[in-house]
């Protein structure tokens, strides 16, 4: 008999837990021919949500618990929860039920099919706010355009994915992982299930616009060397702009073309222009050079607290 693991990262959940097990148990026990396991990871939640997943366990040794001993992110959360499942197929899925459960059985349909990746795919997105889709939109569209990997859009980390695309996955030793880039780049057959994303259940998002920048920074740093290569770019336009300038004061000087301090102009563009790039180009080059010392400090990326029916 096959087997199915669910993954959901569980970071103040309190007010979503207990509907989230209800929902996903109700379509796990009408599944045919598929065992099942459910492992929560609590992301250093404060509140009462690993109290909740603990007594949930005790009446379920299918259900998992692995609590974090500090919040470490979204995406180590799903990184730890890959590598302690033990099925066939895995679904990641988040706990606010905006990715409903109950597209599962068409999901599994897909990879019995032979799809190897099936992602979630959103056709509308309930209860957004214009400025969340905006810069959603945004952020794909310049993450495609500056990487070598092709990321599809409006997509998240909700998932069905079979276990050898997850064991590649966790043979990645890399930190600062942006998992909906590493699933495209892997490669593997893939398929766009779309779907309706629903309103949050309850309670608020955890991913602030901080947050959302955080996991903007790894896509665009992670998959794309292009901003290196602008730099290059930004380099020689410099200097075409220099020399125009010059040519400019020049002329100026020799016409009479205005009554300013000889040099006054194109010491003040001179001086802001470069300073300007230059700050530019020592930003992208830190943010690549940040990622290379982080890697080398081969700190693990989280720290696990306590584990709940897990051998």
């Amino acid at each position: 008999m096959k087997k199915i693991s669910i993954i959901i990262p569980m970071y103040y959940e309190e007010e979503v837990a207990e509907e989230c097990y209800s929902r996903l148990e109700k379509v796990l026990i009408n599944l045919k021919n598929y065992e099942y396991e459910i492992i929560f990871v609590n992301d250093g939640s404060k509140d009462k949500t690993l109290e909740i997943l603990t007594n949930i366990a005790k009446q379920n040794e299918n259900v998992k618990v692995i609590s974090f001993s500090r919040n470490f992110g979204h995406q180590a959360a799903v990184t730890a929860g890959l590598r302690f499942v033990t099925g066939d197929v895995v679904l990641i899925i988040d706990a606010d039920l905006q990715d409903p459960p109950e597209l599962l059985p068409e999901m599994l349909k897909l990879w019995e099919q032979g799809n190897e990746v099936i992602y979630g795919e959103r056709k509308s997105r309930e209860g957004e706010s214009k400025f969340k889709l905006f810069t959603a939109s945004m952020f794909y569209k310049t993450l495609n355009a500056l990487s070598d990997v092709e990321i599809p859009k409006n997509t998240g980390d909700f998932r069905l994915v079979d276990r050898k695309v997850v064991d590649t996955i966790n043979s990645m030793p890399e930190h600062n992982k942006f998992l909906r880039g590493l699933f495209s780049w892997v490669g593997y057959k893939q398929y766009a299930f779309k779907y309706e994303r629903k309103e949050r259940f309850a309670g608020e998002t955890k991913y602030p616009l901080k947050k959302m920048l955080k996991l903007a920074a790894d896509g665009i740093i992670g998959f794309s060397t292009k901003p290196l290569k602008i730099l290059g770019g930004l380099g020689i336009i410099s200097i075409i702009i220099s020399f125009i300038i010059l040519i400019y004061s020049l002329l100026s000087f020799a016409f009479k073309w205005n009554d300013l301090a000889p040099g006054w102009t194109s010491i003040m563009v001179s001086i802001t222009f470069f300073a300007g790039v230059q700050l530019l180009a020592v930003w992208i080059l830190s943010e690549y050079i940040a990622r290379i010392y982080d890697e080398s400090k081969q700190r693990p990326e989280y720290v696990i607290e306590q584990k709940i029916n897990i051998k």
